[in-house]
C-alpha cells in the first residue's frame, strides 16, 4: 500500500450541519438586511438633503405695498340757508302757515319768483298786531331788495338797535332798516305814492325815496299765500 499523507493533527474537521452553511459565509438574509438599511438610509439623507434645499430656496420678494394716506375726514359743507326756506311760485304760492307766525311781530324769511326776470327775490313776512289772523290784512311781506341800489333791508326787532345803530330813540316797536342809508320805515303806517297807491311802511326816517316793495298776500284756511310783487 502506497504511504499515506499522515492526517493533520491540528485541523478539526467540523461536522456539517444540514440548512447552516459552512464556516467562514454569512446568511442570505443578512445580505439582504444590509442592502435595504443602505438604500433607506440613502433615502433619508436625500429626503433630508432635499428639504433643507427647499427651506434654504430664495424667496420671491413680495411688492412693497404703498404708503397708505392717512383717511382725513372732509366734513361736508352745511346746506344753502335759502334751500330750506319757502319758495313761492304762480304754481305754489305757499310761504308759511298762520300758526307760524300767530304771536305779533313774529316773521318768517321767504323767496318770491319774479316773474319778468325769474329771479328768487328774498322777502320777509311779518305778523302785524292789527288786523285779524284770518285775514291778509293781518300781514305785511315786503322785498328784502332795497327798491333802489344794492342795499338788503333788515327787519330789526331790537329796539336797542334801532337806537344804537340807526339812532333813533323812538322805537316802540320793531321796524325795517335799511342799513346803507340809514333809513327807518314803520310797519304801522301807510304811505301814499304817486297816483294816490297807498303802501305800507311809511319813511320815519331819512331820505329813501319809498317804502320797501310790498307783496301781495292771500289767506287760504290755514295757509299764507305770497300772489306777486309790487
Amino acid at each position: 500500500m502506497p504511504d499515506q499523507p499522515p492526517p493533520d493533527r491540528f485541523k478539526a474537521d467540523m461536522p456539517q450541519i444540514p440548512g447552516v452553511p459552512a464556516h467562514g459565509s454569512q446568511p442570505a438574509a443578512s445580505h439582504d438586511s444590509a442592502l435595504k438599511l443602505g438604500i433607506g438610509l440613502i433615502a433619508v439623507l436625500l429626503a433630508v438633503f432635499l428639504g433643507a434645499r427647499w427651506a434654504l430656496r430664495p424667496r420671491p420678494t413680495a411688492p412693497k405695498a404703498p404708503d397708505q394716506q392717512p383717511q382725513i375726514d372732509v366734513p361736508s359743507p352745511a346746506p344753502d340757508p335759502s334751500t330750506l326756506l319757502p319758495h313761492a311760485t304762480d304754481t305754489a304760492p305757499g310761504i308759511a302757515e298762520v300758526q307760524e307766525v300767530a304771536k305779533p311781530w313774529s316773521s318768517k324769511p321767504f323767496f318770491i319768483r319774479n316773474r319778468l326776470s325769474g329771479e328768487n327775490v328774498p322777502a320777509m313776512l311779518i305778523r302785524l298786531p292789527t288786523g285779524s289772523a284770518s285775514q291778509a290784512s293781518g300781514y305785511w311781506a315786503f322785498s328784502m331788495n332795497a327798491p333802489y341800489g344794492d342795499c338788503k333791508l333788515e327787519y330789526v326787532t331790537d329796539l336797542a338797535r334801532l337806537k344804537s345803530d340807526y339812532g333813533f330813540r323812538f322805537a316802540k316797536h320793531p321796524m325795517v332798516g335799511n342799513p346803507c342809508s340809514g333809513a327807518l320805515f314803520d310797519p304801522l303806517k301807510i304811505s301814499t305814492l304817486p297816483g294816490n297807491f297807498f303802501v305800507r311802511g311809511a319813511i320815519v326816517q331819512g331820505s329813501d325815496l319809498r317804502p320797501p316793495l310790498g307783496i301781495e298776500l292771500r289767506i287760504r284756511g290755514k295757509d299764507i299765500l305770497a300772489i306777486r310783487t309790487e
